[in-house]
């Protein structure tokens, strides 16, 4: 499904450079890349910008399972980082999992190629 940016765009996730690929069904698969500005001192992806991928790409989820007339915000998220991004782009692949009338239950993936870099589970209140 095609939808308008300004439906599937915010500042924030242009500022760090999300790529939406497509959003549909409660699912969502949001790209990003390692720029410069996004390393940590040790030179990787930050955990924050990889968080941050998790986050809006759960949101995204949300709002195609509800609809995007309805405001969704995330109520808790727990992540577990697998391994370091160095160079490249990752891809998060984020499901509801429970589509209640006043939380949703997701998950997301994150991975680079077939690589499984983050997994996370958050739950989001319906507004």
């Amino acid at each position: 499904m095609s939808l308008p940016d300004s439906l599937t765009q915010s500042a924030y996730s242009t500022l760090i450079g999300c790529r939406v690929q497509s959003v549909e069904n409660g699912v969502a698969h949001v790209a990003l890349s390692l720029e410069p500005q996004l390393r940590n001192r040790a030179g990787k992806l930050h955990g924050g910008a990889l968080f941050s991928l998790v986050d809006i790409s759960m949101g995204l989820a949300c709002s195609s399972s509800h609809g995007f007339d309805q405001q969704s915000a995330t109520i808790e998220c727990k992540i577990n980082y697998m391994r370091a991004v160095s160079e490249g782009d990752v891809l998060c692949i984020a499901k509801v999992i429970h589509p209640g009338r006043r939380t949703l239950v997701v998950e997301a993936d994150v991975l680079q190629g077939d690589k499984l870099v983050a997994k996370a589970q958050g739950t989001f209140a319906v507004l």
